[in-house]
């Protein structure tokens, strides 16, 4: 099998071998191998195929992999190594040092969201802290391995280049009924939305219950269309351990406490309020007057709400300001960097994420996940999920409805 790239009688000067092992055939690996190596203009030949024979027994296939040129070598090694191919002929990792400060060698490492090894001393090593878009910094005395965002690397850190000595560990189709499988078959307003919650909702639970944690990331639409009062719930449920969002779910939030309104409409009646333009500029007003949420908490000012029920709770809250933000409330982080770096410490032992009604923080959390949390992304508009799964979030289900909606019925299905 062969000859995809060039004519037959080319002889491709770049040649590497590979292998793949696992669940390669069911979990279509070894099409999207083909394919990948077809899209970059390469070619291949397969050298052996050992197809499980159960629905337990893996499978293994080793190819040759031909290119033209070293470029187009190194893009489908590249790609292919997201997909778990494994280079036979691989040594250990190759590192070059930093040359300055928050900058990595030009050949640098980019690393995907998948669980990932490099090969050091002649040994298998896990990558610790799987992110997507990061570097792998080495330390080869105490043979471990590190992602590092690009700013946070130093002059000097050991980086990973190339593409020798790398390992990554694709997702593959779990052999039983996977429970969001049916979600990420397609993103459709006409999916029956009452199904997937009651899956979403069985999830939660089972998480929970293990002692695992639950993140929500919302934008704020979850007050504008009522639905802070099912989060507010949850929350109480024990079914938010962390809660990510902007400046504008807070002010929201205690705009709607104080006033009864979000951005000056009246939440029960949906009419905009005399004066109510300047209610949001009035919570935030407040809010800076005694110096934090918690505080407007303990003081007795906030006593209901999303907010409110996240300090009562203990919820980790990260507050993620943006360029738009009017205030913003004191809680509120403003340095994106410090942002990031609160938004990753507040991701252990997070197991599901669940995203609503903001397309630009379930990116941005998208890409700090690895891949085995579970994410469901809950938007009126169906091209927020696609955004994410062409950003590297695959393992993200979709629902198309509103927030209010899903709030509401997830509750039931938890009170249930």
């Amino acid at each position: 099998m062969g000859s995809h790239g060039k004519e037959n009688n080319q002889k491709a000067p770049y040649v590497e071998e590979v292998i793949l092992r696992g669940h390669i055939i069911d979990s279509l690996i070894l099409p999207r191998v083909f394919d990948v190596i077809m899209d970059l203009g390469g070619d291949f030949e397969v050298e052996e195929i050992q197809v499980g024979r159960s629905k337990v027994e893996p499978s293994f296939a080793r190819l040759r992999v031909l290119a033209w040129d070293a470029e187009q070598m190194r893009r489908m090694i590249a790609a292919l190594q997201g997909l778990g191919a494994e280079l036979v002929h691989s040594q250990d990792v190759r590192t070059e040092p930093a040359p300055v400060d928050g900058a990595a060698p030009d050949d640098f490492y980019s690393t995907t969201n998948l669980p990932t090894e490099v090969r050091m001393h002649g040994e298998w090593v896990p990558v610790e802290g799987t992110e997507m878009d990061l570097v792998i910094v080495v330390d080869w005395d105490k043979k471990r391995a590190f992602t590092r965002p690009l700013a946070e690397l130093r002059r000097g850190d050991p980086v990973v280049v190339g593409h020798s000595g790398i390992r990554v560990h694709p997702l593959e189709r779990e052999r039983e009924v996977e429970v969001f499988s049916f979600m990420r078959s397609e993103v459709s307003s006409e999916r029956p939305n009452r199904v997937a919650i009651h899956l979403v909702a069985d999830e939660m639970r089972r998480i929970r219950d293990a002692g695992k944690r639950i993140l929500f990331v919302v934008g704020p639409a979850v007050i504008h269309s009522g639905a802070g009062e099912y989060l507010a719930r949850l929350i109480r449920m024990g079914y938010v351990n962390v809660l990510f969002g902007g400046n504008a779910i807070a002010v929201h939030d205690v705009e709607n406490q104080l006033f009864g309104t979000s951005l000056g409409i009246d939440i029960k009646t949906g009419l905009p309020v005399p004066g109510g333009h300047a209610h949001h500029m009035r919570a935030i007003n407040k809010i800076r007057q005694v110096g934090s949420l918690r505080a407007a908490v303990e003081q007795g000012i906030l006593t209901a709400g999303v907010m409110y029920e996240a300090i009562r709770n203990n919820v980790e809250l990260v507050l993620a300001g943006s360029i738009r933000d009017d205030g913003p409330i004191p809680d509120v982080i403003t340095d994106v960097i410090e942002a990031q770096r609160a938004m990753r410490r507040a991701l252990r032992d997070v197991e599901m994420a669940v995203m609503m009604a903001t397309m630009l923080h379930s990116i941005a959390t998208g890409n700090l996940l690895p891949a085995h949390v579970k994410v469901v992304v809950v938007d009126i508009n169906p091209a927020v999920v696609t955004k994410l799964a062409d950003r590297g979030s695959f393992q993200a289900a979709g629902l198309v409805t509103d927030a209010e909606l899903f709030l509401r019925e997830l509750c039931e299905e938890l009170n249930g």
